[in-house]
């Protein structure tokens, strides 16, 4: 309760005093509990100002399952900080028209009803005072209607006609102006929510010699290997770190403690006699090369993700200069990185609490030094091990002269610190994705990253250098194809981790989520060019949903997403939306990666926008068939095949659109 009237559960709105989160061309959905005492109707306005200082009134509407409760949306179309508020009014022309309405429905002569009258004509000469003069006329003769002679339903008649409506929508009428509190939503650019990575080691693309043994690649070979990155449909390509490696308790192949003169070591055991983590690999080129990257990079539209790795081997040159910055234990060495029961004894990890102001000055100025040679996204790797306050800090620090740069958390963590890394400035999060192969656990798992939009952007990885889930490991190429798909249009983010598209399913033993000859620790140069040509790549179903997620704005929104029911457990039905376009789309996907799965889809027809009773026609953006569909429908997908069904719906006309648009919003905060 803010004042005269009732005002609460304003959302989007975070407990902690962060700001909401947004992207530019992004639905943003406001909703507010409103009340107060007797029988007299209330209404709301929703006001949105920009960072320019650009303001918006909008009316907002009540919601169809709960009268006190209103919904508005905005679409922000620049970034920077955005504020609103939710002011709540005691709305005397409404409460008018319906005590009038019932008294007329209810038989009361003229007679009976000419103070209800004359109330009216009063409420509206008072209206037309608030009006341009243009318009003033049309609620004068409103009033002066109600004060005339005639038919009863004809003189109420101009006071309840939808022109009427609209201008007091337009100019309202308020009495007991209750203002909410503001608050804030951070807009950022648009490829912080709709995007697609792909992920690849730059030392893996130097291919082989002449004897067939890997060669280690630089960064003019990676720059070559952009080509069919691009070529895929890709927006971000990450390399994982880039730096010196240290020499001091390298690992070997499959995490060897005992590695070969030639052994390359992990890229995240970061440091060596040859710099830190302002520094490049000398094998990979110089820093003027890697600018020469990262401008052929945007050539192709491509954006350079670099990977922000806080920990240190043993012979960083933080690790010799600045021993504070670690845990020394009893016996005067460095404690090593340890999750018991794996051992880390290559990386040392930074200990916050020791020499806070000095490491906070240190990190900024490593990740200063790469924004200011032209990096614009980073990924973050176990930021859940770091203290949120730090990562508050940094990102506002950075957004303070580059508000355009993008921070992910890789932080497969519990969910009060995954999504309170995302509320103290992370763009993007890893996610739970990769466990979730049920029927039940994707329907919970996708309707909790839309109902957490707000707080989160989960970004899809289908795999990582780190996890190769057992699915992956055993269910045949067809599961390769079947993650893709529920990754690339369950989320406007996703992940792919080079070699998923050679089928690359073998774990160093039974049991491990690790490759078996980890990329991690040697170099893996692939022959991607002649998978392809020989039929054995899934390279050309990442290039067609990576087109379709570009095609069809309803898979580049995050809180739209509708399940609908099909009767049989290994197949998913789902729907999305984009009211702006009147986009939308509809995915059934096959979760059994071994057999032929039937089902009847029967579709909720109103989340798409349709009445019931419609038939209508849906094209598969995958084969390109069309097919005429109603609200129960026959599927079969069998594996290799067609694992899957990306249907696009006609464009919804523009007369629907808005109540589709309002639907979406109040089933979001319903």
């Amino acid at each position: 309760m803010t004042g005269r009237l009732g005002i609460d559960d304003v959302r989007p709105q975070l407990l902690d005093s962060n700001p909401a989160k947004a992207v530019v061309g992004e639905i943003v959905p406001v909703s507010a509990l409103v009340w107060r005492e007797g029988h007299d109707a209330v209404s709301a306005t929703l006001n949105v100002r920009g960072p320019s200082g650009s303001a918006t009134r909008v009316t907002m509407r009540p919601s169809p399952n709960n009268q006190d409760q209103v919904n508005a949306f905005f679409v922000p179309d620049v970034p920077g900080e955005w504020t609103f508020r939710v002011d709540a009014w005691s709305d005397p022309l409404a409460t008018w028209r319906h005590a009038v309405t019932a008294k007329i429905e209810a038989g009361q002569s003229p007679a009976e009803l000419f103070n209800d009258l004359e109330h009216g004509a009063r409420l509206f000469d008072e209206a037309a005072a608030g009006v341009p003069d243009s318009e003033k006329q049309t609620l004068i003769d409103v009033a002066a209607t109600l004060r005339g002679d005639g038919d009863l339903r004809a003189r109420v008649a101009p006071g309840l006609s939808a022109a009427t409506l609209h201008l007091l929508e337009l100019f309202p009428l308020r009495e007991l102006l209750t203002r909410g509190p503001e608050l804030k939503v951070r807009v950022e650019r648009r490829q912080a929510l709709v995007n697609s990575w792909y992920e690849l080691f730059p030392r893996s693309t130097g291919g082989w010699d002449s004897e067939g043994r890997p060669v280690h690649g630089t960064f003019a070979t990676t720059a070559v290997a952009l080509d069919r990155v691009a070529a895929m449909g890709f927006d971000t390509v990450y390399f994982p770190p880039i730096h010196p490696i240290g020499e001091v308790n390298r690992k070997g192949r499959n995490n060897s403690l005992d590695p070969d003169p030639s052994d390359v070591g992990s890229p995240w055991a970061i440091g060596s006699t040859e710099g830190g983590h302002d520094a490049v690999h000398p094998a990979l080129g110089t820093t003027e090369e890697f600018t020469a990257l990262l401008n052929r990079a945007n050539e192709l539209g491509l954006e350079v993700a670099l990977d922000l790795a806080l920990q240190v081997a043993p012979d960083h040159p933080w690790a010799i200069e600045h021993r504070e910055f670690f845990t020394v234990l009893a016996d005067g060495t460095i404690a090593y990185a340890e999750n018991p029961p794996k051992k880390y004894q290559d990386i040392y990890p930074l200990n916050f609490d020791n020499d806070p102001e000095a490491i906070y000055e240190e990190v900024y100025r490593v990740v200063k030094h790469w924004v200011n040679l032209g990096v614009r996204t980073f990924r973050v790797d176990n930021p859940h091990t770091k203290p949120a306050n730090f990562w508050h800090w940094l990102i506002e620090k950075i957004h303070a002269s580059n508000p355009e740069v993008i921070f992910l958390a890789e932080a497969f963590t519990r969910p009060a610190r995954l999504y309170g890394l995302a509320k103290v400035g992370f763009s993007q999060s890893y996610t739970y994705f990769t466990w979730k192969v049920s029927k039940p656990e994707l329907t919970e798992f996708a309707t909790e990253i839309a109902d957490m939009a707000d707080v989160s952007r989960p970004n899809l990885f289908v795999n990582t250098p780190d996890i190769l889930h057992a699915s992956l490991q055993h269910g045949g190429r067809a599961m390769f194809a079947i993650r893709a798909a529920l990754a690339a249009t369950m989320s406007p983010l996703w992940g792919v981790y080079s070699g998923y598209e050679l089928f690359e399913h073998m774990a160093v033993k039974p049991g491990s989520e690790e490759y078996l000859d980890s990329e991690k620790y040697e170099l893996r140069p692939r022959d991607f060019e002649g998978a392809v040509a020989t039929g054995d790549s899934l390279e050309p179903y990442i290039t067609l949903l990576n087109r379709i997620r570009r095609e069809n704005p309803a898979l580049q929104q995050l809180r739209n997403i509708h399940f609908h029911d099909a009767d049989n457990d290994q197949i998913i039905a789902y729907s999305k939306v984009d009211a702006l376009t009147g986009n939308r789309v509809l995915v059934i996907v096959n979760l059994d990666p071994r057999s032929a799965r039937e089902a009847t889809v029967r579709l909720d027809l109103a989340e798409l926008g349709l009445d019931a009773g419609s038939q209508f026609q849906v094209r598969d953006a995958i084969t390109g068939v069309t097919y005429t569909w109603g609200e129960q429908n026959f599927v079969r997908l069998q594996p290799l095949q067609d694992v899957a069904h990306i249907f696009v719906l006609p464009e919804l006309p523009a007369s629907r659109r808005e109540r589709l648009a309002w639907r979406e919003i109040t089933n979001y905060r319903a």
